[in-house]
């Protein structure tokens, strides 16, 4: 009868481990699209983010914690767990079939098991946890020594990094050689369980067969440690479960996030006659990783369109930040900004800023052909050679394009490092001009480049300013005294505002500022 049952049992264990298989194979698949789309999901929250900060260090952190939670305690991790679970499941069946007294005796034991999971898992769980905070202050400390690499060089204060970077490091370390204590412990304790268990089953069985007649000691005894042993292998993935609920919890608490200003909702106004007139009205706003400093206490001031509206004054008075008001990259906590009599808080993301064009003092470039850096700018999303070229024109920068080699299709390398700052600073005002915007904002444009630069610069920005409301941001006072209105800021607020000539005649902080050089108080 035994041997009937055993190889019944065999073909039963035989079938069941085929149809899983069967069905762990897509499923893994499954999970490996998963997995893409979550990395997706990711990038897609936190393009919406302006806090450079957050997205240096925060977001690889999290594409960590997604590899732990999606890949180390999910796919084939949660087969194997079903499997061990399984087989605790039809080993019990049997035991009990055969020996009920025997299947007590052995079950005695698989509560230490179990304990030592829960504790295994709660000790390292808690070190996940710290390890998790200790990483991410080392990932910012990395990202801002790598990314100014030669200001660091420069002032020679790489052993201070790599000092810093160390010492952040060391509790990780301590916490590793802990953990490596707890789990030597726990799963010892396992082991020795099961050694145990089978002294005792056997020692026991023994007498049940002599006092008894017990036939099928060894099929009980077989039948218990096998799901001992499957309860073993369900606690051995205990390590990646601690890391993956912390990777879980920071990863939940990523995706539940709500953006407060969403690129991609498709409600706002839009609207058709689109005039780029601009309107500050009593704007007050902190950026939220400064919540102490009141960056603009109440600016107000407006532009008609067409008109050029020159923002000048000391560093941290506010000039950048109400051009971040403008693109919606923040709301004013206080105030509004209208354009064209709109709120910019009711006016759909994407629209407005398909009629913004903007270039910075920094220019951005992608890893791709000039041609394409230009196209980026685009919001239709293609765009002929003609008005690439046509764009080209206008930023001075085609006659430079055709005497290279390859000419639009020249790759401008990592973050144009092939090119000039004056030439990178040309295409990204051609990407501003071929969008043909409404509104062009310059924030310090020719600050950075020298003086041959910024008159050809100068000159493609003039070009580009033509029938279009301007904002400029001025670093140079000679780059501005054309403008149709001058604002001078202070701690947030204008205290001046007027032509060039109407604030020189006005002999206060622009008239000493051109005269003197002398800050504004």
């Amino acid at each position: 009868m035994a041997a009937p049952f055993g190889r019944l049992c065999r073909a039963g264990r035989c079938t069941f481990h085929c149809g899983e298989a069967q069905g762990t194979l897509p499923y893994c698949c499954r999970s490996e699209d998963e997995h893409f789309v979550l990395q997706v999901h990711i990038l897609q929250t936190n393009l919406t983010e302006n806090d450079q900060g957050y997205q240096t260090s925060y977001l690889g952190l999290l594409f960590t914690h997604l590899y732990f939670f999606s890949l180390k305690a999910t796919g084939s991790q949660i087969g194997m767990i079903v499997n061990s679970f399984t087989n605790i499941g039809v080993a019990m069946i049997i035991a009990f079939y055969f020996s009920w007294k025997l299947s007590l005796v052995i079950l005695c034991f698989l509560p230490f098991l179990a304990l030592s999971g829960a504790v295994q898992a709660k000790m390292l769980t808690g070190f996940a946890s710290q390890d998790k905070k200790a990483l991410e202050a080392t990932g910012q400390i990395s990202s801002e020594a790598l990314s100014n690499i030669r200001t660091v060089a420069g002032i020679g204060k790489e052993k201070m990094f790599i000092s810093n970077f160390e010492k952040h490091l060391d509790m990780p370390y301590r916490a590793a050689i802990k953990k490596a204590h707890v789990y030597g412990l726990c799963f010892g304790f396992a082991q020795s369980i099961v050694f145990i268990a089978n002294a005792v089953s056997y020692r026991y069985g023994g007498f049940l067969v002599d006092t008894e007649g017990l036939h099928y000691s060894f099929v009980v005894i077989s039948a218990i440690v096998t799901s001992g042993t499957a309860l073993g292998r369900a606690s051995s993935y205990t390590p990646n479960y601690a890391k993956a609920k912390t990777s879980a919890a920071r990863f939940f608490q990523l995706v539940d996030r709500l953006p407060k200003i969403s690129v991609y909702s498709e409600k706002g106004e839009k609207w058709d006659d689109f005039k780029g007139s601009i309107e500050f009205l009593n704007c007050k706003f902190t950026y939220p990783s400064r919540p102490d400093i009141q960056v603009l206490k109440g600016l107000s001031v407006d532009v008609k369109p067409g008109q050029t509206l020159a923002f000048v004054g000391s560093s941290g008075c506010g000039k950048s930040t109400s051009v971040q008001l403008l693109e919606r990259f923040y709301d004013p906590e206080k105030g509004s900004v209208l354009i064209d009599g709109h709120d910019t808080k009711k006016i759909n993301v994407q629209f407005l800023r398909s009629k913004i064009g903007i270039v910075s003092q920094e220019p951005v470039l992608f890893d791709c052909s000039i041609a394409d850096n230009i196209k980026y700018g685009n919001n239709t999303k293609e765009a002929a050679m003609e008005k690439v070229i046509e764009a080209a024109q206008k930023a001075q920068l085609h006659d430079f394009v055709m005497s290279l080699p390859d000419k639009y299709e020249t790759n401008v390398g990592a973050q144009g490092s092939q090119l000039s700052r004056g030439q990178k600073q040309r295409i990204a005002i051609a990407r501003a001009i071929i969008r043909d915007p409404k509104i062009l904002l310059l924030d310090e444009a020719t600050s950075a480049l020298d003086t041959e630069s910024e008159k050809t610069v100068q000159a493609a920005l003039d070009k580009a300013r033509e029938g279009r409301t301007c904002i400029v941001i001025a670093h140079r006072l000679s780059t501005i005294q054309n403008a149709d209105i001058i604002a001078v800021m202070s701690q947030g607020l204008v205290i001046e505002r007027g032509t060039h000539d109407e604030l020189m005649a006005m002999e206060g902080a622009y008239y000493k500022l051109v005269t003197t050089g002398a800050p504004i108080s």
